[in-house]
């Protein structure tokens, strides 16, 4: 059974908020054990500390390898102008260079993707529009169900709706908007950083 996180714990939150403030959190948590704990019990009580250590450390991986704004906005003007054979080349380009063997399909999704036997499935043709509502997302679950996909993933640039987002939950489908697509092609389109 795969751990999920729920998204609105503490962790979960802090996660998403820059580093630095899990690690000042953890060390006011210990400074504070320090403080008001008898002698005997600091050491203890400042072991409570450590799994805001710990999401400290995996935030901190995560934003060093996260592209800036800047890259994120450049890229996405320039997907945002390509055509949907030059953003296809792209994104099989990137997932080749990620170890999938990408093959392009019709009727809900565009790519498979293959590695250790496991199939994903990316829908990513209407990356531009403005808004992306539910008929997307079930055309990809039938994709899915066709294909045997074990995972899939929903490229757009534009809103999801809080339809889409609810299937999506759902279905496991992954999202793969602005930042997300910036890292995925980070190294196949010239970036400003």
């Amino acid at each position: 059974m795969k751990f999920k996180m729920a998204p609105n714990s503490v962790f979960a939150i802090l996660l998403r908020k820059p580093w630095w403030i899990s690690f000042a959190l953890a060390s006011v948590f210990v400074l504070v054990a320090f403080a008001l704990l008898p002698e005997d019990l600091q050491v203890v009580g400042s072991l409570g500390a450590i799994p805001f250590f710990v999401i400290s450390g995996v935030a901190f991986v995560r934003q060093w390898n996260a592209p800036s704004e800047r890259e994120v906005e450049a890229l996405t003007q320039a997907v945002s102008v390509m055509s949907w054979t030059d953003f296809s080349k792209a994104l099989t380009q990137a997932y080749t260079a990620q170890g999938y063997s990408v093959r392009a399909i019709d009727g809900g999704a565009d790519l498979r993707l293959e590695r250790e036997g496991r199939i994903a499935l990316v829908a990513a043709r209407r990356w531009k529009a403005a808004r992306h509502g539910e008929e997307g997302i079930q055309s990809l679950m039938d994709a899915i169900a066709r294909e045997g996909a074990s995972e899939a993933h929903y490229l757009a640039l534009g809103e999801l709706t809080p339809g889409a987002q609810r299937l999506m939950r759902q279905h496991g489908v992954h999202s793969v908007q602005a930042t997300q697509l910036a890292q995925l092609l980070r190294g196949v389109l010239p970036s400003k950083r």
